[in-house]
C-alpha cells in the first residue's frame, strides 16, 4: 500500500508545475514585431503613399512600434503633411530616425524627424534646413511669402510643443533655416537620442514610458524586437524611380525618339509602342516636379534646330545651337530648391549628344526621301529617255525602260530617234526629241 502525501506538498507541487508552465509559454512568445519604413529621396506623392500605408499596415498588424528612416534633401510641403499626418495619429508608437551615417532630413523631414514618438538621429547626420520654398518659378509676393512662412513656423511649433521638443529652436530651423548636426540637435531638445543602429535604439527605449499625441502614455515594447521591413509595391517603386528628373528626361528622351522613327519609319511598331510608354511615364514623373517653362522652350527649340540641320547645309551650326540649347533647357528645365532634385550635366551630355547625331541622321534620311523623285509607277517615267519605234506624228509607239508606250509629240519625231518623257497623261506619254534637252 502507498502512502499518501500530504496536502501542502501537494499544493507545492501543483504551484510549482503551474510556474514552470507559464515560463515556458512566456519563453515560446513571438518577440515583438517593428515595422521598417524606409523614406529615401524627395518627399513627394509617391514616398508619401507609402509611408502613410506603410503606418496603416503596422497598425493593422498590432506591431510594437514603426521605424521610419529617413534620408531626404526635402520635398513637397503638402506630401509632408500627409505624412506627418499619418505619424501622430498612428496608434503604433513611430520612431522617427535619420540613418545611415551621412543622411539628412532636411527641410519637408525636418517636420517628418520631430513628429516621431521617438526621434533618433545616427551619428554624421543633420537636420534643419526647412525655410519653406516656393517652386516652379512663380513669383507671389512680399505678403504671400510672409503667410507662407507663418503656417510653416506655426506648423513646426504645434509639433515640437505635442512631442515636448523645443519649439523655439525647431521654429528657428524654419524662420532662419539653420541646420543641426545630431549632437547639436539632441543638445538642443530636439530628438530623444543618437543610436549607431535600429537595435542600439531598442536596447535603449525598451521598457521606458512615452507620451502620445493624444495624451495617452505607453510602454515600450521593444526587447529583442525583430524588424519586418514594409516592401513598397513593385508598380510604385516604378512611380518612384521615374520620379527621378534625370529618370524622367532620359525616358522623355526615348519616347521622343521612338516616336520620330515611328512617323518617319510607319509599320517599325516596337518604335511606337516603346516611344509612347516611354514619354508617357516621362510626363508622369515631370507631372510631379517644378517645371520651368522656359526650359522647356529651349528644348523645343534645339529639337527644331537638329531638324533644319538636315534640311539646310549650315556645316553643322544648327546642330550646334540644338545642342547648346538643348543642354541648357535640360539644365534649368526642373526649377527645385533641391539640388537632388535637378537633372544632372552628366545626364544632360549623355542624353543630349547621342540625341542629336540620331535626330539630325534620320531627319536627313527622311528629307532627302521627302525631295528624291518617284521611281516606280508611272510617275517615274518622267525625265527618262527612250526610242521612238514609230513615226511620231503627232503619235505613235515609244519604248521607255524596256516596255512600249502610247506616246505623243509636239513635233514631228522619225522612228529610231530618241526623245525625253517629260509628263504622263493616262496611258500615254508626252515626249520630245532628247536632241532639244542637250
Amino acid at each position: 500500500m502507498r502512502p499518501k502525501l500530504p496536502l501542502q506538498t501537494l499544493v507545492h507541487t501543483f504551484l510549482l508545475t503551474g510556474a514552470f508552465a507559464f515560463s515556458l509559454h512566456l519563453s515560446a512568445s513571438p518577440p515583438p514585431v517593428v515595422v521598417q519604413i524606409n523614406l529615401d529621396g524627395v518627399v513627394q506623392a509617391v514616398s508619401a503613399d507609402y509611408v502613410v500605408r506603410g503606418i496603416e499596415y503596422a497598425n493593422r498588424a498590432n506591431a510594437s512600434a514603426i521605424l521610419l528612416e529617413l534620408s531626404t534633401p526635402g520635398g513637397l510641403e503638402d506630401s509632408m503633411r500627409d505624412i506627418v499626418r499619418a505619424v501622430m495619429n498612428s496608434r503604433v508608437p513611430v520612431i522617427t530616425y535619420v540613418y545611415p551615417t551621412g543622411s539628412r532630413a532636411a527641410s519637408a523631414g525636418f517636420f517628418i524627424l520631430l513628429s516621431g514618438d521617438v526621434a533618433v538621429m545616427a551619428p554624421g547626420t543633420n537636420t534643419g534646413a526647412a525655410h519653406p520654398v516656393t517652386i516652379g518659378g512663380m513669383n507671389i509676393g512680399k505678403t504671400e511669402e510672409t503667410k507662407i512662412l507663418n503656417d510653416s513656423a506655426a506648423f513646426i511649433r504645434s509639433i515640437a510643443n505635442t512631442r515636448g521638443r523645443n519649439a523655439q529652436m525647431a521654429e528657428e530651423g524654419v524662420r532662419q533655416s539653420i541646420s543641426l548636426t545630431d549632437q547639436e540637435a539632441l543638445k538642443n531638445n530636439l530628438i530623444n537620442a543618437i543610436a549607431n543602429s535600429p537595435e542600439e535604439i531598442f536596447r535603449e527605449f525598451n521598457g521606458k514610458t512615452i507620451k502620445r499625441a493624444n495624451g495617452s502614455e505607453t510602454v515600450l515594447d521593444l526587447a529583442g524586437a525583430r524588424i519586418v521591413p514594409y516592401e513598397m509595391p513593385w508598380f510604385k517603386q516604378v512611380l518612384s524611380w521615374v520620379s527621378d528628373p534625370n529618370i524622367a528626361f532620359i525616358l522623355g528622351a526615348i519616347g521622343v525618339l521612338g516616336l520620330y522613327v515611328e512617323f518617319t519609319h510607319p509599320g517599325g511598331v516596337l518604335p511606337g509602342v516603346v516611344g509612347a510608354i516611354a514619354l508617357v511615364l516621362s510626363l508622369f514623373g515631370f507631372h510631379m516636379m517644378p517645371i520651368n517653362y522656359a526650359g522647356v522652350a529651349l528644348i523645343l527649340i534645339g529639337l527644331a534646330l537638329f531638324g533644319l540641320e538636315a534640311a539646310y547645309t549650315s556645316h553643322g551650326i544648327l546642330a550646334a545651337g540644338g545642342i547648346a540649347a538643348t543642354i541648357f533647357g535640360s539644365m534649368i528645365l526642373i526649377n527645385s530648391p533641391w539640388p537632388g532634385a535637378r537633372i544632372h550635366l552628366a545626364t544632360a551630355l549623355s542624353v543630349v549628344l547621342p540625341l542629336a547625331v540620331i535626330t539630325v541622321l534620320l531627319a536627313r534620311f527622311a528629307w532627302r526621301a521627302v525631295k528624291s523623285k518617284t521611281v516606280t509607277g508611272v510617275e517615274g517615267l518622267v525625265n527618262l529617255t527612250g526610242v521612238a519605234r514609230t513615226d511620231l506624228d503627232p503619235v505613235g509607239k515609244v519604248l521607255v525602260r524596256g516596255e512600249l508606250w502610247d506616246a505623243r509629240a509636239e513635233q514631228r519625231v522619225p522612228a529610231g530617234g530618241h526623245v525625253r518623257v517629260r509628263k504622263v497623261e493616262g496611258l500615254t506619254l508626252l515626249v520630245e526629241p532628247e536632241e532639244e534637252t542637250r
